[in-house]
């Protein structure tokens, strides 16, 4: 057994990347006050190739340095916006089709492991602040949550930790596992 060499790994360039097409799949970052959880949540968008990241609130925006040494790179490759409320951002969104999905522990969220997408529709997947989650305001105007199971003593996983989780379960359900499907 061998690591892969870079040429080996056949990665698209930036350029490639940006005309290929991507998931339906969009994050949506309420209040991220971490910018190094914003860098990771763009090379976790990059990964998975998603269409793009809404940064809300005081979700902070690249450049700046902390995101830029997270996110190697990926600030370039993935399509983000601004919005100066994730309610204005969400508003877009469900005027486009989008089902809004806060990744929140909630009286009505359902476990992830049992949340089945439509693949006919798009999906906003909506992270909270590290400490205060997922804004009232916000939970009230989405059409579902999700949250993550856990079975140790802590109640929350780190938000771009939680978002790489999601994610890829949302893919893994909608037969997209391989990259091949776009």
């Amino acid at each position: 057994m061998r690591k892969l060499s870079m040429e080996e790994l056949n990665r698209l360039t930036v350029a490639d990347f940006k005309n290929t097409r991507k998931f339906p799949l969009t994050l949506v970052l309420d209040n991220v006050r971490s910018l190094h959880n914003v860098g990771a949540a763009f090379r976790t968008a990059d990964a998975f190739a998603i269409e793009k990241i809404w940064l809300c609130g005081i979700t902070g925006r690249p450049p700046q340095r902390e995101i830029t040494k997270t996110a190697l790179g990926s600030t370039e490759s993935v399509n983000w916006e601004y919005a100066a409320t994730t309610l204005e951002a969400l508003q877009q969104l469900k005027a486009a089709g989008y089902v809004l999905v806060a990744v929140e522990q909630t009286t009505t969220s359902q476990a992830l492991p049992t949340f089945q997408p439509d693949p006919s529709r798009p999906y906003a997947l909506v992270m909270g602040n590290e400490v205060f989650g997922v804004e009232d305001e916000v939970l009230a105007f989405c059409d579902a949550a999700v949250e993550i199971p856990q079975f140790g003593t802590k109640h929350s996983l780190n938000v771009s930790v939680a978002a790489g989780v999601v994610l890829w379960d949302f893919l893994g359900k909608l037969g997209w596992t391989t990259g091949r499907e776009l």
